[in-house]
Order: structure tokens, then C-alpha cells, then sequence
């Protein structure tokens, strides 16, 4: 009750922002809150409050940014999905920053404290209570330990937990609405892109879950020591609301002047940001999914970037891997043809799709593109302008890409920051071409075989019985046959859900009728009608349409 009473009062505070910047008619492309609209239009909030300035975009951003970490993270991950959203919006969303004030350093001290079960002096020999950043999530303070390590201590902000969780609930009802009232909501998934957001923020809001993701990446670039240092997390100091890692040194990329004046290569940093992310996404199938400006930095000594913050990564199937590989290189190679079969292959878009047709769209879009000097071609744009495209082709959302999409324009925006000449296909192709050689043929077989083998050990001895089995049931015209079609069972369910408004509704409405005829023949409830008084019936009518209905929608229900 009380968690219904909170989530309550924050969509009150929700729609009250919307009203404020004059947004709440992004909400009424759902048929069923147009009600809501006339409510709102009453309502002294739309016509006593001050005029917002500026266009829809710029009233979008300053409202996300005044509802707090969950809509300016959500933002953020619409600035990059410019296959959905207008130009216009997206370079205003990109504007969106996490920086926010910093909570007080006492607070920030018993966070940790309690984190660690011991007084904050017995840890750190020194503690820097002015915090060295504060962003939605967390902040950061600087540290030594007791054996002399300099240390960055990530704090995160308190009662910052219950506030996410009723934000991502209420936009998980947005999200169900606009796929059970929507054909585009649908068609892009909204509840899939929502449970992705969801997962993604509250692993941000773990930090032991950070720490890691942290281990792990730094795991993956051991051998590659001249590509990418990711900080030591000490986690005798961690828990989920404290990480304590390595303190680093280094010049952010954003900085070109220092760079220049230490003496870095630009065009050897351009090379390896691009060989980081694609050792990521082809080698690793994981990648730091938030490697803006603000969180790489430049090692003054050896040139190698360092990464920090590790809340938000990203992985791939060995299916997404393989067909994003495929049309990487099909594109490449200017084999229309094959990245539209890879498109139907994948199932991102729908199996009757015209092949031909959908080559025909892609050549559109990638020769006049493919007319430019390869170093002026944006992998990034290219791949932006195929998932427009595919729209026409009812190609549904993948939530698994949408981090991969949004890395992309920032790692190729960082290469080409520090040389713009930069030929990414270059640099992709002989990591692609690896790859692919790697999954297939006989070097890909004998992997997968070791990989497998253990398995096989474990099953093989069994199959001699169970295939005796099979066989026993079979010739005893046993074999049981079951069919179940996916498309059917959802009809069932939507069938049962209907019965069931269909149920309330009439209920609901016999007994608000009968509140209101009680309310007004007050003095004849004893009136007979076949021997029974009128109230009887205002009570018997509604109960007998409930039972009715309900043993109609017995027919549909879905048994196990």
C-alpha cells in the first residue's frame, strides 16, 4: 500500500514536470489516456504557470534533467537512437549532463562506514571530503589507505534506490500500454527497450556489480597492456554502495592542448580507440558501453587510454556477434544482397520480407555513401541510415544493440576527434575477417568441439537409453505429440485478459447504476419485484453478470 501511495505521488510530480514544460502531449498518442488530456487541460497548473522557453527539444531535456537520474539516463540513450527519433532531438538530448551538486561529505562518510563496519580513520589515512566528482549516480571521493595506496572512493547517493524503482516502474505501465494500444509500439518493442533500460540502471546502481565488470574487462586487455589500463579494484573496501579502486593518472581526451603539449600521437590514439572497441565487441563479445569524454583518460607516458566508471556494459550473443560481423563485411564489400539475407537470418526483420526488395533499399542508402573516400565514411552514419531504412520493412527493435549502436558513435566521435582523415574500415576489416575465421570452418568446429566436449561426455552414455525409450513409445503408439504455436497461445492470453476488463467493467457498471438508483428511490428499496425487494436485485444483477461472464471467459483459459 504504502509502495502504491509513493508511486502515486511521484507520477503526480511526473505529470506536473510534463505540464510545466508543456510536454504532456507526448502522452496522447495512447488512445487510452486521452482522458487524461482534458483532466490536464482543467487543471490551473497548464494555464497559471510560467511559459517554458525554447522548442520541444529543448523543453524535453531541461525536464529530464529536472526528473532526476532515471530520465536523464534515459535520455541519454535516446540522444544515440537516431533511427527513432528526429535529428533535432537528439543533438538536444546529447546535451544532456550528469553532473548534478554533491551530497554533503558527512553523509558521504557514514555511507562508507557503514558500509565497511569501521570508523572512516581506521581505513583511509587520509580522506579528501571534498568530493573530486559528483554525478546522478554517485560521487567520488579521493583516499589513502593505511599501507600507502592512493585510492578513488565511489560513494553512491543515498534513497536514490526507491526513487529509480518507482520511476522504471511507472515506465514499465508506459511501455505495456503503448505495445498493447500501439501497432509502432510493438513493432519497436517498448517493453523489451524498457526492461534493457531497466536491467542496465540498476546495474548501475550496484557497485559491487561494477567492481566486476571492472575485473572482468580488466581481464580481457591483460595481454594488451599498450591498448587499455582499467584501474585494480581493491574489494576488501567494496560493497554495493562503496567501490574503492586504484587511483589513476591521466589527461582527459577531451584536452587537446595537453595532449599536444605531452607529446601524444594523434593519429595512434585515433587507431587504437577503434581497435579497443572492435577487440571488444568481436573478441570479447563484452565492451564498457559508456565510453564518453568524460570517462577515458590519456596516460601522459605511454599514450595508452585508461578507462574508468564500468556501470554500464554491454554484451553480445553469439548470434547478434555473427550476423553484426556479416554485415560489416557484406557492406564492405558492397554485398547488398547478403545484408539483407543476414537481416532475415537474424530474425530482425520478419521472415516473409521481400529479399529483393530489401537489397534493393540498402543499395539505395549505401552507394551514395560508399561514392566518398572510404576515410570519410562514417560507420556509424552507415549503420544509423540501414536501421531507418529497415523501419519500412517492420525490422523490430533489438535491445541488445542499442548499447552497441550508442558505444559506436562515441568511440568513431573519439577517433575522429583526434584524426578526422581516420579510415575505420581499415582498422575493422582485419579484426572482422579474424573473427569470422575463427567461427568458421574447421578452425570454428574443433573450438566448438572442445568447448562442447565435456558436455558430450556427461549425455553420450545416456543416449542409448533414451533413444530406446523413443523408440518402445513409438511402436506402442505412445509417442506423445505436442504442438503449440506461440502466435495462438498470445491470442488466448489477450482473449482472457479482455474477458477479464470485460468482467470488471460490467460489474463496475451495474454497480455504480445500482449505487445511483439505490441513492435516488432511497424510500422504495423495499418495492417487491417477484416477491423480492428492489435492493435484492440491484445486489443479485451484478452478482450473476460477474458469474456469467466469468464462465464465458472459462472457455479461454490457457491450461499448462
Amino acid at each position: 500500500m504504502r509502495q502504491s501511495l509513493l508511486r502515486f505521488v511521484r507520477t503526480l510530480h511526473i505529470t506536473r514536470v510534463l505540464v510545466r514544460y508543456r510536454l504532456d502531449e507526448v502522452l496522447y498518442f495512447l488512445p487510452i489516456l486521452k482522458p487524461y488530456q482534458a483532466i490536464l487541460r482543467l487543471s490551473p497548473m497548464s494555464w497559471l504557470g510560467p511559459k517554458p522557453q525554447g522548442d520541444f527539444a529543448e523543453r524535453l531535456r531541461q525536464a529530464l534533467e529536472t526528473l532526476g537520474p532515471t530520465f536523464i539516463k534515459l535520455g541519454q540513450m535516446l540522444s544515440t537512437r537516431r533511427d527513432l527519433l528526429p535529428d533535432y532531438i537528439t543533438q538536444e538530448l546529447a546535451k544532456l549532463q550528469d553532473a548534478v551538486p554533491p551530497f554533503p561529505s558527512e553523509e558521504a562518510c557514514k555511507i562508507i562506514e557503514s558500509a565497511l563496519g569501521k570508523p572512516i580513520n581506521t581505513v583511509f589515512s587520509e580522506f579528501h571530503s571534498k568530493p573530486a566528482a559528483a554525478a546522478s549516480i554517485a560521487q567520488v571521493h579521493f583516499g589513502v589507505l593505511q599501507d600507502g595506496r592512493e585510492v578513488a572512493i565511489k560513494v553512491r547517493r543515498p534513497g536514490l534506490r526507491r526513487i529509480i524503482d518507482q520511476d522504471l516502474a511507472i515506465l514499465g505501465l508506459l511501455a505495456d500500454l503503448a505495445e498493447r494500444y500501439s501497432q509502432e509500439g510493438r513493432r519497436l518493442r517498448i517493453r523489451a527497450v524498457v526492461a534493457e533500460y531497466a536491467k542496465t540502471l540498476r546495474g548501475e546502481l550496484d557497485l559491487l556489480r561494477e567492481a566486476a565488470n571492472a575485473s572482468q574487462l580488466r581481464r580481457n586487455f591483460a595481454a594488451d597492456p599498450d591498448l587499455l589500463y582499467i584501474p585494480e579494484i581493491y574489494w576488501d573496501y567494496c560493497s554495493s554502495s562503496v567501490l574503492v579502486m586504484e587511483r589513476i593518472y591521466g589527461i582527459p581526451i577531451g584536452q587537446l592542448d595537453a595532449l599536444r603539449a605531452a607529446g601524444i600521437n594523434f593519429d595512434q590514439l585515433s587507431r587504437r580507440a577503434a581497435d579497443i572497441f572492435f577487440r571488444q565487441v568481436f573478441r570479447d563479445a563484452y565492451f564498457h558501453a559508456d565510453m564518453h569524454p568524460g570517462n577515458i583518460f590519456i596516460d601522459h607516458q605511454s599514450g595508452r587510454f585508461i578507462a574508468v566508471d564500468f556501470g554500464i556494459m554491454g554484451s553480445l550473443d553469439d548470434a547478434s556477434q555473427h550476423y553484426l560481423a556479416e554485415n560489416m563485411i557484406a557492406f564492405f564489400q558492397r554485398d547488398y544482397r547478403r545484408v539483407a539475407e543476414a537481416h532475415v537470418e537474424a530474425g530482425w526483420v520478419p521472415p516473409d520480407t521481400n529479399v529483393q526488395d530489401f537489397e534493393t533499399a540498402i543499395r539505395a542508402i549505401a552507394e551514395p555513401v560508399f561514392e566518398k573516400p572510404l576515410n570519410e565514411i562514417s560507420v556509424a552514419n552507415l549503420l544509423l541510415r540501414l536501421f531507418q531504412t529497415t523501419r519500412a520493412f517492420h525490422m523490430q527493435t533489438q535491445p541488445q544493440l542499442l548499447l552497441l549502436q550508442k558505444t559506436l558513435v562515441n568511440v568513431e566521435g573519439i577517433a575522429r576527434d583526434f584524426n578526422p582523415a581516420l579510415n575505420m574500415w581499415e582498422v575493422a576489416t582485419p579484426l572482422l575477417t579474424e573473427w569470422l575465421s575463427r567461427q568458421r570452418g574447421p578452425r570454428g568446429w574443433w573450438t566448438e568441439m572442445k568447448r562442447h566436449f565435456p558436455e558430450w561426455g556427461l549425455v553420450l552414455p545416456e543416449m542409448p537409453v533414451l533413444l530406446h525409450g523413443i523408440l518402445r513409445q513409438a511402436q506402442q503408439g505412445e509417442l506423445p505429440l505436442v504442438i503449440r504455436n506461440q502466435d495462438l497461445e498470445g491470442i488466448r492470453k489477450e482473449i482472457r485478459r479482455g474477458m477479464l476488463r470485460l468482467s470488471f467493467g460490467v460489474s463496475g457498471t451495474f454497480i455504480v447504476v445500482g449505487i445511483g438508483i439505490m441513492a435516488a428511490l432511497a424510500h422504495k428499496l423495499d418495492y417487491a419485484i417477484l416477491d423480492l425487494p428492489l435492493w435484492a436485485w440491484l445486489i443479485l444483477i451484478p452478482g450473476f453478470t460477474w458469474v456469467g461472464v466469468r464462465w464465458v471467459g472459462s472457455f479461454f483459459r490457457i491450461r499448462d
